[in-house]
């Protein structure tokens, strides 16, 4: 039997391994604590623990599984919230309270409970990988097609119909493949698809400044770097609620207790916006606090990732959360340092590259395995947790190269209250312009032209803010001032955002198409009145600026009439030269 011969803080070493293979599970110790085979010398292999090695001490057995780190996936995922190696969590807390002892293990998903099976196939259909058997209905918005398993495939000798456990056989092949509607798969290998297809469609998240600015295309990728106290965790959590996603998986990787803590008290009491269902009814929440061992937070990232193969393949449009890919990080350099490997920079391991690669490179948009005319996607937002909110460091370097939105956090824009809080200057989108004809049909036909006339805008505003510092803004010329209230009123009215109030939290593209025009509109008009000599008193007091501040809070159904309203206000009082 192996034995452990070295303990070093998540990681053990063990003897007598000879014939292991890499990634391979192991149980440790009288309490069983679930390990993964992470380096092979000899007949010596180095087990990363995922669970707490306190207590753990030289000759403890070391059993070998021959199995690799596996999810179960199956109807009863949803609403469900686990931990990082998807133990669910209110199941352990039923038999063992508010601590989680070492060694515990509950099943996934629940053996016992029937759901009703309604087969799509008959007797003597020929099926391949990816096929669909027949469908539960997981919750009452999602439909959750059986598929055939991967490598499973031929003609149907039985198919059955009624209430079925997760185990039980649903079907019969004639080469006498037997089909459950449980499947398991290994975190660390990307599910299969039929084909990548292009980014052309955008998720929207309903936040203005991204969906306007900095889109991010449906199976694309973004990052959200900012420092302590910036938003990040607010603006994740705002996306998951309101993007036009079918499935969310929020990852809380190494966050502090009480964040995570705040995450699963509130999501369950969440009402879904675009349904006025449940919101934990289309969310899975996977909980790895700081505090959990390093081992299972590294793990937790691929588990979820893995949970969303699932239902991209399943057809499904999912958005996955990473609540923060910088503790993930910090887990690999801990890990990393007990192996005594090379360090990079930052003492990160000089791999850390290419595993954000490996993790950001599974989003994306494709066809479903076995229904080619069918197709689903992931689209993944990491939050990156920089230190002192320094963007050159190696994790944030890392995922700009990588992902293809880039969403940074102004810790000033936070300090002035100004959410959310990106910087439009820093932040970027590289598929805004494979989006530009999805934009054109579906929000406005110069939609680009009206982002190209926004950004400007923006960046004459900080052009001059720069010359403000040093004169004052009373000694600027009348143009100029000008163009610092039309920024002003832009970003006052319309990126900036609440996800506290009722309406303003959410903003559809019909909005989205409307209002930035009309604040364009009444950039142009002030410019126009300085021109023509209008008092710039009467400019700046103009009475529907206010109006155009609040037009933001103004309900869906009254939106058209508000705007209209404004429009009017505007071409009178500046016909006038300013007359009321």
């Amino acid at each position: 039997m192996s034995k452990i011969v070295k303990v070093s803080g998540p990681t053990v070493q063990a003897d007598k391994m000879s014939g292991c293979f890499m990634h391979e599970m192991a149980r440790i110790g009288s309490e069983e604590l679930l390990g993964e085979v992470i380096l092979i010398e000899g007949d010596t292999a180095t087990i990363q623990v995922y669970e707490d090695t306190q207590g753990l001490k030289i000759g403890d057995s070391v059993v070998r599984t021959g199995e690799l780190l596996s999810v179960e996936l199956g109807p009863g995922l949803l609403g469900s919230i686990f931990d990082g190696t998807q133990r669910p969590l209110p199941l352990l807390a039923e038999g063992l309270g508010d601590f989680i002892s070492r060694g515990a293990e509950v099943e996934s998903l629940d053996r016992n409970r029937k759901r009703r099976f309604t087969p799509s196939v008959k007797k003597g259909d020929t099926v391949t990988a990816g096929s669909e058997l027949g469908f539960v209905q997981e919750t009452e918005m999602i439909r959750h097609p059986i598929l055939v398993p991967v490598g499973a495939g031929g003609v149907v000798a039985e198919i059955g119909e009624g209430d079925f456990c997760i185990t039980d056989v649903i079907a019969r092949l004639e080469n006498g493949a037997e089909i459950s509607m449980l499947r398991k798969w290994s975190v660390r290998l990307p599910r299969p698809t039929a084909g990548r297809l292009p980014f052309n469609v955008p998720l929207l998240t309903g936040q203005r400044i991204l969906d306007t600015l900095f889109p991010i295309a449906e199976g694309g990728s973004a990052i959200i770097p900012g420092g302590f106290g910036t938003g990040k965790t607010v603006l994740e959590q705002t996306i998951a609620k309101h993007a036009n996603a079918d499935i969310i998986i929020y990852i809380g990787c190494g966050e502090r207790g009480n964040e995570m803590a705040e995450v699963l008290r509130e999501f369950p009491e969440l009402e879904d916006p675009h349904t006025g269902k449940p919101l934990m009814e289309r969310t899975i929440l996977i909980a790895n606090t700081s505090n959990m061992p390093v081992a299972a937070r590294e793990a937790s990232i691929y588990t979820g990732m893995t949970i969303a193969e699932y239902y991209r393949d399943l057809g499904y449009r999912v958005a996955l959360m990473a609540d923060s890919t910088s503790r993930w990080a910090e887990a690999l350099r801990e890990i990393s340092s007990r192996l005594e490997e090379m360090p990079g920079e930052e003492g990160y391991p000089t791999y850390l590259s290419s595993r954000l690669g490996a993790f950001y490179e599974r989003a994306g948009r494709a066809k479903c395995l076995g229904r080619p005319n069918e197709s689903g996607s992931i689209t993944v937002i990491g939050a990156v947790s920089p230190p002192g909110g320094d963007f050159s460091e190696p994790v944030t370097q890392a995922s700009m190269r990588i992902a293809s939105t880039f969403w940074a956090l102004d810790y000033d824009l936070a300090h002035q209250r100004h959410f959310p809080a990106i910087n439009w200057l820093t932040s970027y989108s590289l598929t805004a312009p494979m989006l530009a004809k999805w934009y054109a049909e579906n929000g406005r036909p110069n939609w680009m032209e009206m982002v190209k006339e926004v950004n400007a805008l923006l960046q004459r505003e900080e052009e001059l803010s720069e010359i403000v510092k040093i004169i004052g803004l009373d000694a600027m010329g009348e143009k100029e001032r000008i163009e610092i209230e039309s920024a002003r009123i832009f970003r006052e009215g319309y990126l900036r955002q609440s996800s506290y109030h009722s309406t303003d939290a959410f903003c559809s593209l019909n909005r989205q198409a409307k209002l930035p025009e009309l604040f364009l509109d009444y950039a142009r008009m002030i410019t126009k009145a300085t021109d023509e000599g209008m008092p710039l008193e009467d400019i700046l007091s103009a009475p529907m600026a206010e109006s155009l501040l609040r037009l933001k809070e103004v309900s869906e159904d009254g939106i058209e009439e508000a705007v209209g309203k404004i429009k009017e206000k505007m071409d009178s009082y500046f016909k006038r030269g300013g007359e009321a």
